[in-house]
């Protein structure tokens, strides 16, 4: 892969998970992050830097590789402009740091965000129509990377990586929140039962970044990081409750009905998990069409195994939870 790998982002979710994996194959690198790592084992490898801010010489020294993972993501919760200064700000120091230490080989870390949001399903050749200021700020930052590319075409490699719901442990997410709902004996149905839900687990996605890396050629390369088909939200819960020996309940609650619920409790109790823009979101298909990835790689785990792995390595079982 490379003498020296670059890390930016690499305390957070997904990068926790490609560090551990990292270290499996004595990889030298460092992460570069505001947020020191989750995993204690990490810490030596850690640097505080914060890419909004131009990045320092030294560690680019021997680097080979960045893998660009660092963004606001959580959507919604943050004020618009903090997507706009943090990804797309982030992504102009990234590729400024890879030219001045000749560095020709990036993965960054995008979102289906781009395409929109709408029931239709989305490859990688769908027109980009993002409707929400990350979406946007993802789609600004994939430009400012293919600018990068194109000024030295037969030299510099870019994988872009656009996954879907990303799902395992420090995930903190729609799929944490699923787990945790059902193991308290109850889960409601936002409005319908039939959405498609694009996801992978992040084991799945890191060794989909890790073979890019190995194996991508130069120029250009878009990756839908997403199971296909699209798992619909019933099949994801009726896997959970098969591994957790779920007996909960699964009410389908009227759209109209968790719309007006969402605006009682997020203005009277600023809750933001029933923020009306979430809801919202959880009543549309987000179907991404993933061949493209399974024609890279053969996923190891897939929905059911990676639910299983996760819940056996956060010990769900005497846990009742997740994390």
């Amino acid at each position: 892969m490379g003498d020296r790998i670059v890390v930016s982002g690499g305390s957070g979710f997904i990068g926790t998970h490609l560090i551990k994996e990292l270290l499996t194959h004595n990889h030298e690198f460092v992460n570069l992050d505001i947020n020191e790592p989750i995993d204690q084992e990490q810490e030596s490898f850690y640097f505080n830097c914060d890419i909004c801010q131009p990045i320092l010489e030294k560690f680019g020294k021997d680097a080979q590789v960045i893998f660009n993972l660092a963004a606001v993501h959580r959507t919604p919760g943050h004020p618009s402009n903090e997507y706009f200064e943090t990804n797309i700000l982030g992504a102009k120091n990234v590729c400024d740091f890879a030219r001045r230490n000749n560095i020709n080989t990036i993965v960054f870390t995008s979102s289906i965000a781009v395409y929109g949001t709408y029931e239709a399903q989305k490859s990688e050749a769908t027109l980009t129509m993002p409707d929400i200021p990350y979406g946007i700020s993802k789609l600004n930052a994939e430009y400012i990377h293919k600018l990068w590319q194109k000024e030295d075409p037969t030299n510099r490699r870019l994988i872009i990586i656009r996954p879907g719901v990303v799902f395992g442990k420090h995930e903190k997410g729609n799929f944490t929140r699923l787990i945790n709902s059902l193991s308290k004996g109850y889960f409601f149905y936002p409005g319908r039962k039939d959405t498609l839900k694009g996801c992978i687990y992040v084991k799945d996605l890191v060794e989909l970044m890790i073979n890019r890396v190995l194996e991508a050629k130069v120029g250009v390369e878009i990756i839908n990081a997403s199971y296909h088909p699209s798992p619909k939200i019933s099949k994801i819960v009726k896997t959970i409750k098969f591994f957790t020996k779920s007996k909960s309940h699964t009410i389908t609650l009227p759209s109209k009905l968790l719309f007006l619920a969402s605006r009682v409790l997020y203005s009277l109790f600023g809750l933001k998990s029933f923020h009306p823009n979430r809801i919202k979101k959880l009543m549309i298909s987000n179907d991404i069409n993933g061949e493209k990835m399974n024609s890279l790689i053969h996923p190891k785990y897939e929905l059911e195994l990676g639910i299983k792995d996760w819940l056996e390595e956060t010990n769900y079982s005497q846990n009742k939870k997740v994390y």
